[in-house]
């Protein structure tokens, strides 16, 4: 369902529930740019979701947060471009293989794109994440 302004509402329960979390490490340059390009999309999307802006500020902390490097995008708790699973969790920056091959401290516009897509898909599907329901 839609809201008035057109957008689906993210907490509506006739809607996509999307639970954004963005994480990100201060000394890493990129992680401002990356935010604003994160709320862009999920506007360009018509997802009206609050975005969880979590700093990491302790080896601890990424230790815990399963934090790779900034930034970090979590949607649903997925992160948009999920690491091997032996990945290394630390306070760094973090590195995305664009479509292209290239290598950018940013994930371009259509990884989160399609990982907003994914989401909302799969909320469709599943159902809420706190429904008590299994995928």
């Amino acid at each position: 369902m839609r809201e008035g302004n057109g957008k689906v509402a993210a907490g509506n329960p006739e809607g996509p529930l999307v639970h954004v979390t963005f994480l990100f490490y201060e000394d890493c340059p990129s992680h401002e740019l990356a935010l604003e390009r994160l709320r862009e999309v999920l506007n360009e999307e018509d997802i009206d979701a609050e975005v969880e802006v979590v700093k990491v500020e302790s080896e601890e902390q990424a230790q815990e947060r399963h934090f790779v490097g900034s930034p970090t995008i979590l949607l649903n708790g997925q992160d948009i471009d999920p690491p091997p699973p032996d990945s290394y969790y630390a306070l760094t920056c973090r590195a995305y293989h664009l479509e292209d091959g290239r290598i950018s401290p940013l994930p371009s516009r259509g990884m989160i794109r399609r990982a907003i897509d994914a989401a909302t898909k799969a909320e469709a599907v599943d159902g809420p994440a706190d429904s008590g329901r299994s995928m």
